[in-house]
């Protein structure tokens, strides 16, 4: 018997009544009913598209990172601590920088070095890395400047340089007998105070010859004419405008002025009053026998004095002053051959260790600092006087000149004036 089935009655197909697995975004988590056209039989179900939303991606982040580094960077590079690093410099021959007449001179096989330090100011960002370098000393601003205004160190250590130079020369002629007439010829600028009347208008290595028409030969001169005067009246001063050429008229208000010259460590004192507010130093002018040219470039400051004095004898006398030894030496130089003290010793004794020097000269007050930095092979000596480094040298077999009795000039004193 065969049996029928009606066919509004029969239940529909499998597939038109399955549940599939439920599809986030759909109803009660089955499929939505799908339109089917007129006489037309519904298909399978069709996929339904659920929109996802946007997940932020991770790789965006290690970029956020290093531009917030790069940030940081710039701005702890931009902040001034109040410190300078003092590192080693170089050590380098001083002969290169030395010219004298062709038929005076003579070949130096082992010529003596010069020193000098590296100076910079620490960052924030730079402070670490100088704090725990061995080799690296920090010293405050003012320790360093001396109160003197950070836009003119450059022009300060280009004049201490110009004369060291000038006094190296004249130290060696004089010890090898040359005489060598001075003149007394003013007042040399070595630095002026923000916030006082000469501090617009007067520069580093200007140089005042006469106050209201008095004449002003030396620092102490011009001290004096400056006392006469009081905060409110205007002078009228004789400037050589960076020492050279005739003088001319500079007109210039006094008025007193509390000025901090900075030497303390912490910035704070001494304080003076003054009325101009100038440094001045003696400016001696010399006159040589015969040519001698010495130019140091690109380093500042006095401390290669004592080098180049020994570097003119050298070259003048033969030759033979170091004994075949690689000889350093750091210290200022007088017209008189006197050794003053210097800075950065310790980091310069780095320099000539790194540079074979078997025997290093300092300043006395630097003898201790020198030996902080002592290796097996350097000797270092304290020397006041040239007369005592040509006896060390003399010492190990170097060829010294024999002392003249000549006369010899005073040479520079700073004083703060007016």
């Amino acid at each position: 018997m065969t049996e029928e089935h009606d066919p509004t009655t029969a239940p529909p197909p499998s597939w038109a009544t399955a549940t599939p697995p439920a599809v986030g975004g759909a109803p009660g988590g089955g499929v939505p009913l799908v339109a089917v056209p007129d006489g037309g039989q519904p298909g399978p179900p069709q996929p339904t598209v659920v929109p996802v939303p946007p997940v932020r991606s991770r790789r965006r982040w290690p970029w956020v990172l290093f531009i917030l580094v790069v940030v940081a960077i710039a701005v702890s590079s931009r902040i001034d601590l109040n410190d300078y690093a003092l590192q080693p410099g170089t050590a380098q021959s001083v002969q290169q920088f030395i010219t004298v007449p062709s038929d005076k001179a003579h070949p130096v096989h082992h010529p003596v070095l010069l020193t000098d330090v590296e100076i910079g100011r620490v960052t924030a960002l730079s402070y670490l890395y100088f704090r725990l370098s061995s080799d690296t000393a920090l010293e405050p601003v003012a320790s360093v400047t001396g109160g003197t205004a950070p836009s003119q160190l450059d022009a300060q250590g280009a004049l201490e340089m110009s004369q060291a130079e000038e006094y190296a020369k004249v130290a060696a002629l004089r010890r090898l007998g040359y005489p060598v007439p001075a003149t007394a010829a003013g007042a040399v600028i070595a630095g002026t105070f923000p916030g006082t009347p000469a501090y617009p208008v007067l520069s580093v290595g200007d140089v005042i010859t006469a106050v209201d028409g008095t004449s002003t030969p030396t620092a102490a001169a011009l001290t004096k004419a400056l006392a006469a005067y009081h905060s409110g009246q205007t002078v009228t001063l004789s400037v050589k405008k960076g020492g050279t050429g005739p003088p001319g008229p500079l007109s210039v208000t006094l008025k007193t002025t509390t000025v901090n010259l900075g030497y303390n460590t912490n910035g704070k004192g001494p304080y003076v009053r003054l009325d101009l507010g100038i440094e001045p130093e003696d400016q001696v002018d010399f006159s040589l026998p015969f040519p001698v040219d010495i130019n140091v470039t690109n380093i500042g400051g006095p401390s290669a004095g004592l080098a180049m004095t020994l570097g003119v004898i050298d070259t003048l006398d033969g030759g033979t002053l170091t004994g075949g030894r690689t000889v350093a030496a750091t210290g200022t130089i007088d017209a008189q051959g006197d050794v003053g003290d210097v800075g950065g010793v310790a980091q310069k004794t780095v320099a000539v260790e790194n540079a074979g020097a078997t025997i290093f000269l300092v300043p006395p007050q630097e003898y201790k600092n020198a030996m902080s930095k002592d290796r097996p092979g350097l000797k270092v000596y304290a020397v006041s006087t040239l007369d005592q480094a040509l006896a060390v040298l003399a010492a190990h077999g170097g060829t010294v000149p024999e002392a003249p009795s000549t006369a010899k000039v005073t040479g520079t004193t700073a004083v703060p004036a007016g």
